[in-house]
């Protein structure tokens, strides 16, 4: 504990002259000498980073005004939790379930604890680079929102690549923090490692509109990846790249924002199916009598992406396109056929003998075995739609052989 002290003593003092409302450039070398020095003590002297040196990191990548600061920060931290993570699962026997570890004491990037975030918006603003709350993860998103509804490179900004960083970092925070707990509570069903969850906190707050920010997650996805698909034809055509991106001079941005858009795209489905996985884990625990009322009620996510989905077919293709998790990619595709063809289904059992549910994708191809029930259900979805759900649910099972 002593040496941790020292070092951070001494790292920290390089950052004596660099403030956050400074941004010379002998204030941004401070800051790099300052990442480069963590980088040495921490990963490669192996000491585990003490919680000033953390947040000390985070502020430059909340506050970096270079792509430079932003992604050597990112890339610091992203290393810093895979080296010393916060929970993990220590090595068992065979026969034994796996413990969960919860480092305590640990910095994190979200301020759920309501005495630390008391004492955080107290302190002015320090507030605007440290950790995140519920209502500033919001702001982040609604940020990114405005980036991917506006759809133009050449509006593009630094703080815009900056927040396509953080809420990669964010994620990756609450990945770390939820896959072990999940993994135990399978083996074990005790749904307080859930609870306890980054990932549950953030989403139970009444801070937030849980169905708005999730509404917001599928449009940024969809958003950014339109972009990001923007970008990448302007870049290989010379003559569209020379007039849009010349235009500001913003090719070295314009080529960082197609690799964070889609990256950010990459992220962003990582956080639904990361929240669907705790959807299911909930409906286990409901259904086992662990929760109560103190846990809340959240509409399971898989209905709000049906929802969105089903009532703006704008977004039904490029959702598709952007989210690839096979699992999870066929279950929305079957569950949207089912809330059509389940009674179709059933007729057609009970006329013709056994057949498959409407909820399996050959129960759906069933569906689709006559001419009678393809007019039923293009009554109800239209056929570019049908054709569009089809066309990557074979692609999902096609990839799923090879």
């Amino acid at each position: 504990m002593m040496k941790s002290a020292g070092i951070e003593e001494n790292l920290l003092a390089i950052l004596d002259s660099a403030s956050d409302s400074k941004h010379t450039p002998d204030a941004n070398d401070d800051r790099l000498a300052f990442l480069e020095a963590v980088r040495s003590a921490c990963i490669v002297n192996e000491n585990p980073p003490t919680s000033k040196m953390c947040e000390a990191v985070f502020q430059i990548l909340r506050v970096g005004k270079s792509l430079e600061l932003i992604t050597e920060s990112f890339r610091l931290l992203n290393e810093l939790d895979k080296r010393f993570p916060h929970v993990y699962l220590s090595e068992k026997e065979a026969s034994e379930s796996s413990h969960l570890v919860v480092v305590e004491g640990d910095w994190s990037p979200f301020l759920f604890n309501l005495e630390n975030a008391s004492r955080e918006r107290g302190a002015g603003c320090r507030s605007i680079s440290g950790p995140l709350d519920s209502l500033g993860f919001l702001q982040l998103m609604q940020e990114l929102g405005e980036v991917a509804n506006e759809g133009n490179i050449q509006a593009l900004e630094i703080k815009s690549l900056r927040n396509m960083l953080v809420l990669q970092y964010l994620i990756n925070a609450l990945e770390g923090d939820f896959l072990p707990r999940n993994r135990v509570y399978e083996e074990t069903m005790n749904w307080t490692h859930l609870r306890e969850s980054l990932l549950n906190l953030l989403l139970s707050t009444r801070k937030i509109n849980y169905k708005g920010l999730m509404k917001d997650c599928l449009t940024i996805m969809c958003g950014l990846f339109d972009v990001s698909a923007g970008i990448s034809e302007d870049l290989e055509s010379p003559d569209n790249a020379a007039a849009k991106l010349s235009h500001n001079d913003n090719t070295a941005s314009a080529l960082a924002l197609f690799e964070l858009g889609n990256n950010a795209c990459f992220a962003l489905q990582k956080l639904l199916i990361m929240i669907m996985d705790l959807d299911m884990s909930r409906k286990k625990a409901d259904m086992q009598g662990s929760t109560t009322r103190a846990d809340g009620v959240r509409t399971p996510l898989m209905e709000i992406i049906l929802d969105e989905i089903t009532y703006d077919t704008d977004m039904l293709s490029p959702f598709l396109k952007v989210f690839n998790e096979p699992k999870w990619k066929l279950e929305i595709i079957l569950q949207y056929f089912s809330k059509y063809t389940t009674r179709l289904s059933t007729r057609t059992r009970r006329s013709n003998g056994p057949t498959e549910d409407a909820t399996t994708f050959s129960g759906v191809l069933n569906c689709f075995s006559n001419v009678t029930s393809i007019r039923s259900i293009t009554k109800k979805i239209s056929a570019d739609v049908v054709q569009v759900l089809l066309a990557h649910a074979f692609q999902v099972i096609i990839l799923a052989f090879n």
